[in-house]
């Protein structure tokens, strides 16, 4: 297997830590993406993938790494929104809509200083379009203690995450709090985004959350079988995209393309082929019957 890949390419040190962190963020965006989608909250994952942009380009104009930026802005809108009642999705997504807003503006300040100021990192692409191949080995740790946190609020409060999903009231009437649920699920999805715009940049990474999980759940309605087919398929994008981006540098004669655009490319990929291969079979098996 490993004879199929391209000379040097295991060899490089980038490629090494681009597969290292990029796979750990792409498999803890992918589980964390299932319960956000069963929960409805696509447009809160959108919302926060921009916002958090904002931190980013603050983080080296007051000194902390760039996925703590990602993370402290995400998680200050994600508290935001919590604001709203938990069972009413028209305030929420009201809600959403400034927060997703505001961010934006700020963003679109601190991008400005991050530009124009001594202190600033001068990377607006990178905060906002990601590269994957600038992580080193300072980025491990950061991101092993964010995916590590995000997992363990997965594994305490999947199940009430998934009741409350589903029906809201029941869960109240089991005796799920509401409130403390909501703000485990969107801890973990703040920092679910933070690393996701580590590695694909804070425009992108809604893909990484959201195609391999959408995917999962066309193939399977049971949220077990579900989480471990978003963790292989937001793993597969990570690696397919590194590789493709890799091998664009051959086919393009020295012009590679964007790491981002590349892993991008695949995932929806990968989603795409899953829909229409799910949709396929099932016309199979109604010609059959």
């Amino acid at each position: 297997m490993l004879g199929l890949l391209p000379a040097g390419f295991l060899d490089s040190t980038p490629v090494q830590h681009a597969l290292v962190v990029g796979g750990f963020a792409a498999v803890v965006a992918a589980l964390v993406g299932v319960p956000t989608l069963l929960r409805g909250q696509a447009f809160v994952t959108d919302a926060l993938a921009h916002v958090s942009s904002a931190g980013g380009a603050l983080a080296p104009l007051i000194g902390i790494n760039a996925l703590g930026g990602f993370v402290l802005m995400s998680l200050a809108a994600a508290l935001g929104l919590e604001a709203a009642p938990p069972r009413q999705s028209a305030e929420r997504d009201l809600l959403t809509g400034v927060v997703f807003g505001a961010g934006l503006g700020l963003a679109a300040l601190f991008l400005y200083l991050d530009v124009t100021l001594p202190g600033g990192s001068g990377n607006a692409v990178g905060v906002l379009f990601g590269s994957v191949f600038l992580l080193t080995d300072a980025d491990i740790l950061p991101a092993a203690l964010a995916g590590g946190a995000a997992l363990a609020l997965l594994a305490l409060y999947l199940r009430p995450m998934l009741l409350a999903a589903l029906d809201p009231d029941l869960a109240a009437v089991q005796g799920v709090r509401l409130r403390r649920v909501g703000l485990a699920h969107l801890a973990a999805l703040t920092l679910a985004v933070g690393l996701a715009a580590m590695t694909v940049g804070a425009v992108l990474s809604t893909a990484l959350l959201v195609a391999p999980a959408a995917a999962a759940l066309v193939l399977t309605d049971r949220p077990a079988r579900a989480l471990c087919l978003a963790a292989g398929l937001g793993l597969a994008g990570m690696w397919g995209g590194i590789l493709m981006a890799w091998q664009s540098y051959v086919w393009t004669a020295g012009h590679a393309w964007p790491a981002s655009f590349c892993i991008v490319a695949v995932l929806i990929g990968l989603n795409l082929a899953t829909t229409f291969g799910r949709g396929l079979w099932r016309l199979g098996r109604r010609g059959a019957a």
